[in-house]
């Protein structure tokens, strides 16, 4: 009489990403993120860029300043350590390359960041006026209104304390900063990219709604009810054995 089968071996664990492998993985990942900068109609000729960290590493993956979205390349990225300093790349990194290493330093939490200068979004930047949460999309996504940073100027970082600062406590993952644009944050590259697209989407409709007359508020706890089902409920979830939501 034969034994029992044995069991299956457990399949062995992807191994990790070498560090080198890792940032290769980035800058393409950041390199094709412009693109959707573009699709969107959130950027014009070379203004705005998207940054991501570099996962388990002290560096970040960034554009180049002044290059055409036409003309970037997962080669043509730049590798950055979060004081700014260029690591790897061959060209000089974005002129906001400050801002974002800032981010990076004081909120761990974040891996993505993303500088636009989308069109209704920064009108209400010229105003100085945050964006009311009078949306349940708004709600779902950012659980709070678009807030105004400060006016700073550009190349140290004036602009990054003011996006730390103003998202501080915040839920919105996105800051319009005054008279400037719209900068937002993301657990990747990809969610911050996300940010900005919706930042642009609500600004628009709360834009166009404000011309037929006052918008309705949303009551807090239901924004909070909202922004609860949207990050907890919403989409695909992970089935347990049970077949009950992970």
């Amino acid at each position: 009489m034969s034994g029992s089968p044995l069991p299956s071996p457990l399949p062995s664990p992807s191994p990790s990403p070498s560090p080198a492998d890792a940032v290769a993985l980035l800058r393409r990942q950041v390199s094709d993120l412009h693109q959707e900068l573009v699709r969107y109609q959130l950027v014009v000729w070379t203004a705005g860029n998207v940054s991501g960290r570099v996962p388990g590493r002290d560096l970040f993956v960034i554009k180049p300043s002044g290059v055409e979205y036409d003309r970037l390349t997962p080669e043509s990225m730049i590798v950055c350590d979060l004081d700014g300093a260029v690591v790897e790349g061959d060209l000089s990194p974005s002129s906001d390359t400050a801002a974002h290493a800032y981010v990076y330093r004081n909120m761990p939490e974040v891996g993505g960041v993303v500088h636009t200068h989308s069109t209704y979004a920064c009108a209400w930047a010229a105003r100085g006026e945050p964006v009311p949460c009078v949306l349940t999309a708004m709600a779902d996504e950012f659980g709070a209104e678009i807030p105004v940073g400060p006016f700073a100027l550009i190349g140290d970082d004036s602009i990054g304390k003011g996006i730390v600062e103003t998202l501080a406590g915040h839920r919105s993952p996105e800051v319009l900063m005054q008279s400037h644009g719209v900068f937002t944050v993301g657990a990747d590259a990809r969610a911050a990219v996300k940010a900005a697209v919706m930042c642009e989407d609500v600004a628009r409709t709360v834009h166009i709604s404000r011309q037929l007359g006052a918008a309705l508020p949303i009551a807090r706890p239901d924004i909070d009810r909202l922004y609860d089902r949207y990050h907890t409920v919403y989409g695909q979830q992970v089935q347990t054995d049970r077949g009950a939501p992970a």
